[in-house]
């Protein structure tokens, strides 16, 4: 736990999907790098519930019908470009 609050935390220009909060965006970086809603949660230290209801809001502000076609739309945006 200690090496993930001293580690960087991905930053995501508010610019890059005005729509969406600043949490909806870290989320969407970090579903574009792959990670699991298993794994966010973990990462984040949120509920599933949670992670799933900004994964839905992501999707509706987007538009975008599936995690592929977000990860599409923030990888050509430049988000999720960072290795894990």
């Amino acid at each position: 736990m200690i090496g993930y609050f001293a580690g960087p935390r991905p930053t995501v220009p508010s610019q890059v999907f005005a729509d969406l909060t600043d949490r909806e965006r870290e989320i969407l970086a970090i579903i574009a790098q792959g990670y699991t809603n298993t794994q966010i949660v973990e990462r984040l230290v949120l509920s599933p519930k949670t992670i799933r209801n900004h994964i839905t809001n992501i999707f509706s502000k987007l538009p975008v019908a599936d995690r592929t076609e977000a990860i599409a739309r923030a990888r050509e945006a430049g988000l999720g470009e960072n290795s894990r």
